[in-house]
């Protein structure tokens, strides 16, 4: 019997998919985006826009429904600065979407108007799924064009370009493009046991636990970066790393890159200034946390999490 190279024996075909943040499906067309597509975009009949005042999102509240999509006519009191307007694709339909930075401060929106940020919006899911991963998409452009008005090298006044994904420095001509900040986030098991570990930082929810995770460094794969962070929040030494699933992470434009390792110890030494707690768990007690928090005080993080779906397919692999 012949196997294909794509073959897999995950608990989901694609696991990013069971995520927030990814059920984004525009079409972004990326190879046609010009001076001009922006332009093009707003004139067209049926554009809706995303507004955002500083890191949030503004969505119309008339009491009942939360609606996060405006046409151009009903964002002049907002104050949008149409310049640094991000184009983000086309729905199915060709309806073009696209997202622009306000004038007015979040504290000086009136009560037909709701500031929800990116973990507001997935907690409370003020929002579907799809809009989420819009959001996502959205917001990382809006911060990154709003961190980089001026050129790192020369600090002249940098422009647009192409729709949101390119500025260009008017003195210098320095030339940069979005950002996407990369972070390993792993679960640890020891298979011997069939335990896996978990710690809780902080500032989490009081019980929570949940996967460890740090950025990756400049020259490091995401494997080596899994067992660095693995090996500095736990004392824990790690062998085979398997990929298993991202998620992007709009906060404010990360993609986690969910991991599983092999634990090769199994005496933990935490780093006390990462985590108050760090321990192993039966695969009863994590389904536990995921099934029924409230019976022990412990939990997972919420659905949609990529740390929720990493325990969960773990404790639900066919071994």
């Amino acid at each position: 019997m012949s196997h294909s190279l794509f073959d897999s024996d995950v608990p989901h075909p694609e696991p990013s998919n069971l995520t927030a943040f990814a059920a984004n499906d525009l079409n972004r067309d990326s190879e046609h985006r010009d001076e001009q597509s922006v332009e093009k975009a707003l004139a067209k009949e049926g554009t809706h826009i995303f507004a955002f005042t500083r890191d949030k999102l503004v969505l119309k509240h008339d009491g009942q429904v939360l609606d996060p999509l405006f046409a151009r006519y009903e964002l002049q009191e907002l104050q949008p600065d149409w310049d640094e307007t991000v184009l983000l694709g086309y729905r199915k339909s060709g309806e073009p979407r696209l997202a622009v930075p306000v004038g007015i401060d979040v504290d000086d929106l009136t009560s037909q108007y709701k500031p929800a940020d990116g973990r507001t919006l997935f907690r409370e899911m003020l929002i579907d799924e799809v809009l989420l991963g819009e959001f996502a998409q959205a917001a990382s452009l809006i911060r990154w064009n709003g961190d980089n008005r001026f050129c790192g090298r020369c600090g002249s006044a940098m422009e647009i370009h192409i729709g949101g994904y390119k500025r260009v420095c008017a003195a210098c001509e320095h030339v940069i493009f979005p950002r996407t900040d990369p972070v390993v986030i792993m679960l640890t098991v020891d298979e011997q046991r069939d335990l896996c570990l978990l710690g809780r930082s902080p500032h989490f929810a009081p019980g929570m636990y949940s996967c460890l995770a740090g950025f990756l460094e400049p020259g490091e794969t995401i494997e080596n970066a899994v067992r660095r962070e693995t090996l500095e929040e736990s004392g824990i030494r790690t062998g085979r790393i398997r990929y298993h699933a991202s998620q992007p992470w709009p906060m404010p434009h990360s993609l986690m890159i969910g991991c599983y390792a092999e634990a090769k110890s199994t005496e933990i030494s935490r780093d006390e200034t990462e985590l108050e707690d760090c321990r192993w768990f039966t695969r009863e007690e994590t389904i536990e946390m995921l099934e029924r928090p409230s019976a022990t005080g412990r939990a997972s993080p919420p659905k949609g999490a990529i740390a929720h779906r990493l325990m969960r397919d773990w404790v639900e692999w066919k071994r």
